[in-house]
């Protein structure tokens, strides 16, 4: 038998569907929904004085509207945090930690950023927790951390950065960066290249460490202050400053030629130290015994001069007896040192044996005995 179809559905006629009903529509009927309304008006009417809309209770409403509107507007700042209100969306003060009120929303909005706190970043390595170790593992981040020297080095610097908001920036973070840590960390990369072009590489690797780390602070402190960021740079801590991994044994070996070479250096100006002194004190005295020798024949000549001059004066007045004197005192110095053996030619000298030895005289006899004991006996 054909089955025909004769306008309606092949289910038969009506709203049917495969099981044998139509769709069932949703949600209340109009009778429904005029119910609930009604219900809703009657309690209200319940609610207010009179039992039905007058003034007065649309005033106690709006009253009460008002009231809660009104307190919305307290809010509590946490200890680490700055409150910053909002005004149509335009900054206009900024409160501390506390309790505080503001007009409420939509006149009056307030944003509560972290600005007490101190965030660390770190430049040029990543540290991360490790749990199976119960300690931090810091890894090396090449494309950070390598940066080029004024003596065309390579060094490896690792760094942290300190910074916190502002005390009186707290609009300019909110307003005038959008990636305050990605900006920051930016900024101190920018700075530390160029502390470290200007510098050498021995300086940065020994003893300028606190200067680099200031002239560094300072340059992130001058650009975030010329964004008009907020942000305050508390500290620079440089953590790790290394030649390339690649050519620290040649480094550390240039390093200890360096450090002979320094050695060297201090034992020649400690013998220069030692020496210049000694020398320079031995040219004074030899000085001091020339100006003393000079004085004393100045003096001698002089006084020989007089003498002559003296004597001259004398041997004028009696050339015979001064001849006399001069002679005598010559030969009392000439003779008067040397040994003398005089010889009488007189009368008295007739029994001189003609043989004498003379070169005996000065000879010393030798001490006798002092006592003859055993001969006596």
């Amino acid at each position: 038998m054909a089955w025909k179809n004769q306008g309606g559905s092949p289910w038969g006629p009506g709203p049917k569907g495969p099981w044998g009903s139509g769709p069932q529509s949703q949600g209340p009927k109009p009778s429904d929904l005029e119910d609930l309304l009604r219900r809703g008006q009657d309690r209200l009417q319940h609610l207010l004085p009179g039992g039905h809309m007058s003034g007065m209770g649309i005033a106690l409403i709006v009253v009460a509207g008002i009231a809660i509107w009104l307190l919305s507007g307290f809010f509590r700042v946490q200890p680490d945090e700055l409150g910053a209100v909002l005004r149509f969306g335009k900054h206009v003060r900024t409160v501390q930690p506390g309790l505080n009120y503001h007009i409420p929303y939509p006149v009056e909005t307030v944003l509560l950023p972290k600005a007490l706190r101190v965030s660390t970043l770190n430049i040029g390595m990543t540290v991360s927790d490790d749990s199976g170790r119960r300690g931090r593992v810091v890894r090396d981040v090449p494309e950070e951390s390598l940066m080029l020297t004024g003596d065309e080095n390579i060094v490896d610097v690792d760094f942290t950065v300190l910074w916190r908001i502002a005390p009186d920036g707290v609009g300019k973070f909110l307003f005038n960066i959008q990636n305050p840590e990605g900006t920051v960390k930016a900024v101190a990369e920018s700075a530390m290249r160029e502390v470290i072009g200007r510098s050498d590489i021995q300086p940065i690797l020994t003893g300028a460490r606190n200067t680099t780390e200031s002239a560094v602070h300072q340059l992130m402190q001058k650009t975030l202050d010329s964004y008009g960021a907020g942000i305050l740079i508390q500290q620079v801590q440089m953590q790790k400053v290394d030649p390339p991994q690649q050519v620290i044994d040649s480094f550390r070996d240039v390093q200890a030629a360096r450090a002979d070479l320094e050695r060297l250096q201090n034992e020649a100006q400690t013998y220069a130290n030692r020496v210049v002194p000694d020398a320079r004190g031995r040219a004074a005295q030899v000085l001091q015994q020339a100006q003393g020798y000079k004085e004393q024949a100045v003096a001698e000549a002089k006084g020989q001069a007089s003498r002559f001059l003296s004597v001259y004066d004398e041997y004028k007045k009696a050339p015979e007896v001064t001849r006399q004197r001069i002679y005598l005192e010559t030969m009392e110095h000439v003779l008067g040192p040397a040994d003398k053996v005089i010889l009488d030619s007189g009368p008295s000298g007739q029994g001189v044996v003609p043989y004498l030895p003379l070169n005996e005289l000065n000879r010393k006899t030798p001490a006798a005995p002092a006592t003859q004991s055993g001969a006596s006996r």
